[in-house]
């Protein structure tokens, strides 16, 4: 078990681990699901959910647990702060009205990838995206992108950890295949990801370095198969991408130090 601190407060841990249980797949959990994903014991997840109530944090309908909009303000601070949002948002717009579909930006964060900018011409997945919405790094684009830019150690602490469950029939689920196509998108400098995380959709990715080469984050495209198709994404969508991933490179690099954080 990891050694914590005399200062750590379990409590606090845990209540937020409740609160973690909740994703984009399930938005939705009874008492017994929380105590399942967190490993807390029924008396312990009951405790921690009906505090959770009481703050407004979470609701219920007495079977159901879910967020509520309110925990957007746990994160407000933080993405409010970030340089990189501010400065990447003007260049997604542009980005999206030259190929015409909807563009992102995320950062890595543990095993996921949380956006952190986003420009929506269309919706074309089956869950609607805003930002602070997370998915699994290793079926995405921007996922791609950001595990490519780990150093050694940094991506074998990542697949040692990481789940990689088959979400569709062409998700990569061999860690030998993710370290293959890593390597590839180390070499190309950009991502394509067909139909990984959701049927139907196609999406590229390019990294976002700061001030000493270092990948702080990810730019994507997304689109649907049906109307794009491998060769188009890559003749006619990676190149604007590029650009855009250079002038966001290029505006951090003159805006102030923390924009190194994003």
């Amino acid at each position: 078990m990891e050694e914590r601190g005399a200062h750590h407060v379990q409590s606090l841990e845990r209540g937020l681990a409740v609160i973690k249980a909740f994703s984009a797949g399930a938005p939705e959990l009874t008492l017994s699901d929380v105590a399942k994903v967190t490993g807390l014991t029924r008396a312990a997840a009951r405790r921690f959910l009906l505090t959770l109530v009481d703050l407004g944090y979470v609701r219920t309908d007495g079977k159901y647990f879910s967020l509520t909009a309110r925990v957007l303000e746990l994160g407000y601070a933080f993405l409010s702060s970030m340089t990189l949002t501010d400065v990447a948002q003007p260049h997604l717009e542009r980005l999206s009205a030259e190929v015409h579909e909807s563009s992102s930006v995320s950062v890595l964060e543990g095993a996921d990838i949380v956006y952190v900018a986003r420009v929506a011409v269309s919706r074309i997945m089956t869950v609607t995206i805003n930002v602070g919405t997370r998915f699994p790094a290793y079926a995405t684009s921007m996922g791609h992108v950001l595990l490519a830019g780990l150093d050694a150690d940094g991506l074998a602490n990542y697949l040692e950890r990481a789940q990689l469950d088959r979400l569709t029939s062409h998700t990569l689920t061999s860690t030998a295949e993710l370290r293959t196509e890593l390597a590839a998108v180390r070499e190309q400098g950009w991502a394509l990801v067909d139909q990984e995380l959701e049927e139907g959709l196609r999406s590229v990715a390019a990294p976002i370095r700061d001030r000493g080469g270092n990948v702080i984050a990810a730019i994507n495209v997304s689109t649907h198969a049906s109307r794009t198709t491998r060769e188009s994404v890559i003749e006619d969508m990676v190149p604007p991408l590029l650009a855009a991933a250079k002038r966001i490179e290029n505006d951090l690099a003159v805006a102030p130090a923390r924009a190194g954080r994003g």
